[in-house]
């Protein structure tokens, strides 16, 4: 699915969030800041904004980006190489769920809405675990859903009934972006999430909503 949209996933990216997703993305890595990590693993990387973005602010060393879906890290090679910046970021192929790095290899995780995307979330949250040095932290940005009056109807008009139009008009794909609202609305966000993440090991977890609770970062230490 994400292979099929992978050409016009930046744009719609962008375009479907007005680009609030930038500014989510760099308040994701503010968490990061104090611990100035040299070696990163992005999972679920795509099309590599959220590694390049975490090579660029926080001033990493080596930055690994692991997808499942080729063609987006296709592109995602694309412009690591066009920014000069492939001896810094690397991109393969890799499951979230079985991750090819040995124990204790990498100083911060990140991953940008791609938690929901888990077929086991608390395997890929072990992995994600292990992978991880004692003490390292990770941060997780991930969709939830707002509370409030209007912006909670707004929102679910938006999500559901919007966005499935503008995936079908623009990547010629509607049943991924129908899969997009689907998936943000069965996830376990906010304070369920956080009781999962601490069953699966982690702790001193924090989480903030951004954008009236229509995202979420998730903060923690292995």
């Amino acid at each position: 699915m994400f292979n099929a949209i992978s050409s016009r996933y930046d744009f719609l990216d962008h375009f479907m969030s007005f680009g609030i997703d930038h500014y989510w993305r760099r308040k994701a890595l503010d968490y990061l800041k104090v611990d100035k990590p040299a070696f990163i693993l992005d999972i679920a990387t795509g099309t590599a904004d959220f590694a390049i973005k975490a090579l660029r602010i926080l001033k990493a060393e080596k930055v690994i980006g692991v997808d499942i879906a080729h063609k987006m890290l296709d592109i995602g090679r694309s412009k690591i190489k066009a920014k000069k910046l492939d001896d810094r970021i690397h991109l393969q192929s890799g499951d979230a769920e079985n991750l090819d790095f040995p124990d204790n290899h990498f100083d911060a995780l990140t991953i940008a809405f791609g938690v929901r995307n888990f077929v086991n979330l608390e395997l890929g949250l072990s992995e994600m675990r292990r992978v991880l040095k004692e003490n390292a932290r990770f941060v997780i940005l991930e969709f939830s859903l707002p509370g409030k009056f209007p912006v909670k109807q707004f929102y679910r008009f938006y999500f559901n009934g919007i966005v499935p139009l503008l995936g079908r008009w623009f990547a010629r794909h509607q049943i991924a972006y129908e899969y997009l609202p689907g998936s943000v609305n069965s996830f376990p966000y906010g304070e369920k999430f956080v009781h999962i993440l601490k069953n699966a090991g982690f702790r001193n977890i924090v989480y903030k909503t951004l954008t009236f609770g229509i995202c979420t970062v998730y903060s923690g230490l292995k």
